[in-house]
């Protein structure tokens, strides 16, 4: 995103939706600029003009139902926006429009506690939370901060058409560089910061992230995604009494680069209240991912920070519910989903799943292209291929629970340290092999550089329970009737002391039926990933009622 300096006008003449003039990019911004011209904000930045110089001769019908629509409250432009550029185009600048619903709860939550002077939205879109913003607040100054020219244009036009634009200002800009200016009164900060992930960002901004962090003695990881960058670029421009609601990505609750927001929110920026919504329910209509909303407000020395997580998007509506979780504690925690809802104190009967299992996560080929090949491939001892689950697919899809047959599992090439164990014949056809791994590289990668010898995976024995531990759902628990081996794709549960099989049954069911992803983390995407450890924490029968639920 934050090289983008360009943006093409992408046709799509076959569109079709809400706005069914607008066929095109080049349409919208035509449309867009026949509302702009006469207003306050008439006066472009360079790479908005490019985009009016460019459809300067498409003829523009009446704009009076696209006003009206703006002067009740809809968003006809930024729909089309959305309707003619895929959710894959937008995603290189993270662009997720935010529902109307949404919007109305964070702009609410703001005006519950004040009534600021000026409201700021980073990456602002076609403006949703400012034109909110406007109409709830008449006397504060908008700003909008929007790197995309069209976008930007689309601002524009919207918070002209709602009488806004003489108190309004766009800048077409990267927000961790846009000069802000000062502000007597408060200045409240909302919208839904871009989400894109570290690997799409240019490295010097992530020296500035680890730079700037280290300034304001915050813990920082150069992984973070660019919704993080913001809530850093948001503490460095507000001052104390400021007040905001981000929504984002939830990831940043368990994962290692969170570490500086969640940092930041007990110390400094001043975190008030986080809300998440379920990970089942999608509040984005184009976006699989798992939302938050972040309110906090900068220098306060609340003691706590309300936490919840709600079932539905709709349940955002009032932002002030939530139990409170003390600041001391949250910086005790590397996780924080779990503390979103009281953990039940587990039935009667129950322990952790780790007093009875060990949890294991599968082997890492460091090549699957190399390692893993068909069950019966002739070119390779048969004693050096396993049959295992190579896709959590085949967990998901296993019939009632139960993996009973290796007929469609694929095999991993697992090779003993020492080769000389091997017979003449079979020797020659590992040797044969090695050469044909070591010309692709298998030799070379992260993984089998760190172990010894480099060709030995290292598969484990087959576990009596497999388990899927990332998706959008709850784990899989399957029975492992096969004895099929399994790499990194599954988690295998170990029993620490024998099960009779009927016990290994019940536990299995039990898993299947109780476990909910609320009990795992959150992850990009709206993914939910169950590490061994937080798997072992699972309530499950103890070994008495295992034998008691079994009979």
């Amino acid at each position: 995103m934050s090289d983008f300096k360009h943006m093409l006008l992408i046709d799509r003449d076959d569109a079709a939706g809400a706005v069914a003039r607008l066929e095109s990019e080049r349409e919208l911004a035509a449309a867009a600029w026949a509302i702009v011209h006469s207003g306050a904000l008439a006066d472009l930045a360079a790479t908005e003009s490019e985009v009016v110089n460019a459809v300067a001769e498409i003829p523009v019908s009446d704009t009076a139902e696209l006003v009206s629509e703006i002067h009740l409250g809809g968003d006809p432009l930024g729909d089309a926006f959305l309707r003619l550029r895929s959710p894959k185009q937008r995603r290189p600048l993270g662009a997720v429009y935010t529902p109307p619903g949404i919007v109305e709860a964070m702009v609410g939550w703001i005006a519950g506690r004040e009534q600021p002077a000026r409201v700021v939205d980073p990456g602002a879109g076609s403006g949703r939370f400012v034109l909110q913003a406007g109409r709830v607040f008449p006397d504060a100054s908008l700003v909008a901060v929007e790197l995309d020219p069209l976008a930007a244009l689309l601002c524009r036009a919207n918070l002209t058409a709602a009488g806004f634009d003489d108190r309004s200002t766009v800048m077409v800009d990267d927000y961790r560089e846009a000069n802000l200016g000062s502000c007597d009164g408060v200045t409240a900060f909302v919208g839904n910061p871009p989400y894109v992930r570290h690997h799409q960002i240019e490295s010097r901004w992530k020296r500035w992230l680890t730079a700037t962090a280290k300034s304001q003695d915050l813990p920082v990881s150069a992984l973070a995604g660019l919704h993080v960058h913001f809530f850093l670029a948001t503490l460095l421009a507000a001052k104390p009494g400021d007040i905001g609601a981000f929504i984002t990505s939830a990831e940043w609750l368990d994962v290692n680069y969170g570490k500086l927001l969640r940092g930041m929110l007990t110390d400094g920026l001043g975190g008030e209240s986080v809300h998440v919504v379920a990970p089942e329910a999608l509040a984005f209509e184009d976006a699989a991912t798992t939302a938050s909303v972040t309110c906090f407000q900068i220098g306060s020395e609340a003691r706590s920070v309300k936490m919840r997580r709600v079932a539905k998007a709709s349940d955002l509506a009032d932002l002030s519910k939530g139990r409170r979780v003390s600041k001391q504690r949250l910086m005790q925690k590397k996780r924080w989903s779990p503390l979103l809802s009281p953990a039940p104190p587990p039935p009667e009967g129950f322990v952790e799943l780790g007093e009875l299992c060990r949890v294991h996560r599968g082997a890492v080929t460091g090549a699957n292209a190399i390692w893993i090949t068909a069950a019966n491939d002739p070119e390779l001892p048969a004693r050096t291929l396993f049959p295992s689950v190579t896709k959590a697919r085949e967990l998901i899809d296993a019939a009632d629970g139960v993996l009973s047959s290796l007929r469609s599992l694929r095999a991993v090439i697992d090779l003993p340290a020492d080769l000389s164990e091997l017979d003449k014949d079979d020797r020659e056809l590992v040797k044969r092999f090695l050469r044909y791994a070591q010309r692709n590289g298998a030799h070379s990668s992260y993984v089998a550089r760190h172990r010894n010898p480099w060709w030995s995976v290292g598969l484990r024995s087959p576990a009596p329970i497999l388990a899927t531990y990332m998706a959008r759902r709850p784990p899989a628990f399957v029975r492992n009737l096969a004895r099929a081996r399994h790499i990194n794709v599954a988690h295998g549960i170990y029993p620490r002391d024998p099960l009779w099989d009927d016990a290994l049954d019940t536990l299995a069911a039990s898993l299947r039926s109780s476990v909910s992803v609320a009990q795992g983390r959150t992850y990009a995407g709206g993914l939910t990933k169950f590490e061994p450890s937080e798997m072992e924490r699972i309530p499950v029968p103890n070994p008495a009622l295992l034998v008691e639920l079994s009979s």
